[in-house]
This record gives structure tokens, sequence and C-alpha cells, in this order.
């Protein structure tokens, strides 16, 4: 079953997608609500809905498919990884393939799959990031892959905007990344819940979902969700140890190789070769059984620069 949450004439509404169109849940019903209340409540509450009338998509503006508690991003592609070290002439560090890496993005920052995206401020070199969510579906701690799998609602389209000339000089201090990945995320277009998906997974466990990104029409990179090193199980289990992880998070694949974004092929060609995204430029995705999702590039905000660190001495007294 698919769940979404759109806008029309200033009223919110969560609902259930089906080939005729968007199915209203009953009023003050959220997506986040039936995920956790777990899948059967959902799928009920999805079955009930899909009886009522149907409202075309294209008269709403689709908003994210839930309010993501909290976002994880991971670094699951180890093809990403190889052309975004490709400048230095280095190869994937060893510590990759240690552990799945991820870190803390802005949930506030979430927007719609047809929703425009301005540039970050200050940034000249805005890029996408094509990949895969899963949504967690149950709370829980410490969990085994095996239980993890038990813990998945389900999968969305993500793209992580990225202002590379941010994110890299604060990763110099060996931080971040923060404002480079701050601006926006793309959601959606809805929340596909992972039944659908099961005729997907290949021997190994992993999801065999076509992955494609374009920009102004030609394609830029194309892969297989397969091809991360760890299944999105795993990722959950990590990102539980020690701590928790709660129904509604939201935890991204990484970025796709082969073109999943501009980044890669920068660090591959060794020059900035197809360009950053300007203003105009429309991005779209598309992942098998999950949908497409669309974003056109806006002028963002001009604001001052920001302040320089000011000198200080050393002094340990007050004078």
């Amino acid at each position: 079953m698919r769940f979404a949450t759109w806008e029309a004439g200033g009223a919110v509404t969560a609902g259930v997608v089906s080939d005729a169109g968007l199915h209203a849940l009953p009023a003050r019903t959220t997506v986040l609500d039936l995920v956790r209340a777990g899948i059967p409540a959902a799928l009920e509450a999805g079955a009930a809905a899909l009886e009522g009338p149907a409202v075309p998509p294209a008269s709403v503006r689709l908003l994210p498919p839930l309010e993501a508690p909290t976002v994880r991003d991971f670094v699951a592609f180890e093809e990403h990884v190889e052309g975004m070290v490709a400048p230095s002439g280095e190869s994937v560090p060893p510590e990759w393939y240690q552990a799945p890496t991820f870190y803390f993005t802005n949930p506030y920052a979430l927007v719609g799959a047809h929703d425009d995206v301005p540039v970050p401020p200050g940034s000249q070199r805005f890029d996408f990031e094509l990949e895969v969510a899963v949504v967690v579906g149950r709370d829980g701690a410490s969990l085994t892959r095996e239980q993890a799998r038990e813990h998945v609602f389900g999968y969305t389209v993500l793209n992580d905007w990225s202002a590379r000339d941010l994110q890299f000089r604060e990763m110099a201090v060996k931080l971040g990344p923060a404002k480079g990945k701050d601006s926006a995320t793309t959601l959606g277009p809805w929340l596909v819940t992972a039944d659908e998906l099961e005729p997907y997974r290949d021997p190994e466990g992993f999801l065999a979902l076509d992955m494609r990104v374009s920009v102004n029409g030609v394609q830029i990179g194309q892969d297989l969700l397969s091809n991360m090193g760890w299944p999105f199980e795993e990722l959950i289990a990590y990102a539980s140890r020690g701590t928790q992880v709660r129904a509604g998070d939201v935890l991204g694949s990484g970025t796709c190789g082969n073109g999943g974004c501009l980044g890669e092929l920068w660090g591959i060609r060794g020059d900035a070769a197809p360009p950053p995204l300007q203003v105009g430029d429309v991005v779209e995705m598309t992942v098998e059984g999950l949908g497409t999702i669309r974003n056109r590039v806006v002028e963002g905000l001009t604001l001052p620069p920001v302040a320089p660190a000011r000198p200080r001495p050393r002094t340990r007294t007050r004078s």
C-alpha cells in the first residue's frame, strides 16, 4: 500500500494512493500515526480509505509522506565513495568497509515531491543525491539484522540536496556536513509499505530496484539499489546499536553510484562536468516500485557573508 500527505486549499490531508488517485484518511489522522500504529493497523485503515472518493494527484501539492522525528543519512554505496575521493588520488578508506557510516540531517528541511528547491545561501556548487530511504515502523534498541527486518514499515525516494562548496569547507574541520546538507531534502512521492517491494528482493536479501536521475530531461545517473554495501536491515540495526530507533525515523541509503550525484562525476572526470545545478534546472528521480520526484531549482536568499572567527590570545586569567 502507498501512503501520501498532501495540501489543498490550506488543508493538509493524509491518505492512500490508488490508480484512481488519492483517498483521504479520517480527519486529523497522519501517516506518522499509521506508522506508529504498525503495518496491520495501517493496512486496515488504508483499505477503509480506499472505499472513499479519489482526488487527482495533479490537483494538490504533495508534501513529504510523513513528518519524520529524525533523519539519518548513510553512505552505503562503495562506488559513490570511490568517485568522491577520486580528486585526492585516494581509494575508499578502509574504515568505510568496517561499519555503516551516517550523519543526522535536518527533519525540518523536508520538502515535497514537486516543491521548488532554493539554492542555499552562499553556494555556487549545488548538487543532488539520488537515494532511497527506509522508514522505521517500530521502536527498538540494539536490534539484530533479523530483528530489524521486522521494524521496517516501508520505503520512499530521497534526494539529499547538497551544497558541495559549503560541505567540503565544513568537513575540512573534521566535522559535518552541516549547512552543506541543511537546506532541503526531498522525500516522496509517497511511502510504499515493505510488502510491495518483496518481489524485488534478490537472493542476498537486497532490493534490486532500478534508480535513475535526470537534469532537464537528460539522464545523468542509473544504478541498482542492490549495489548497497549493506541492506537496510543492517542500517537499522547499526543505527539502533547502543541506543534507540523509533517509529517514523527515516534512514537514507546514501547516494547510489554511476552518476547518482554530480560530485561523484566531478571526482571521476576531474572537472565540473556536468556543471553545478543552476536556477531553473529540473531534477527528476525515479525509483522502480516507489515512484518519481521532480523538483525545480530556484533562486535562494542573498545573505551577508559569514563572519570569520576573531583571533584570540591564549590568556588564562582575567586582567
